[in-house]
């Protein structure tokens, strides 16, 4: 049995963020490109945007601290602290409405 710390691994790409020109930092905790589950920590700091993207397979976003906004076209979803959002089978965006750090869980459509 493996065991991380999403606390820590929060704590630790935030700074990376903040330190980071592109004002984002990811480090994925479980899985990859070989598996069908993938976990990917991301710290986001206040007003960066993850560009429009597919989603590759059935996904969800857990925030860990801050606050994002979720959107797909016209529809958006705000997600604070201790909040689940179930990421949309379309092209959708994710903005950091404050420094934030999410929990990405994709399960990738074979």
């Amino acid at each position: 049995m493996l065991k991380s710390s999403l606390t820590a691994a929060a704590r630790q790409q935030l700074n990376a963020a903040k330190a980071a020109s592109s004002g984002r930092s990811s480090h994925t905790v479980f899985g990859g490109h070989e598996r069908v589950l993938r976990q990917t920590v991301i710290a986001m700091v206040a007003g960066q945007l993850l560009d429009e993207h597919e989603n590759p397979g059935e996904a969800t976003v857990q925030v860990l601290q801050g606050r994002v906004r979720l959107g797909a076209g016209e529809d958006s979803w705000e997600g604070s602290s201790g909040d689940l959002l179930i990421v949309p089978a379309a092209r959708h965006t994710l903005h950091a409405l404050e420094d934030a750090v999410v929990l990405l869980t994709v399960a990738k459509l074979r």
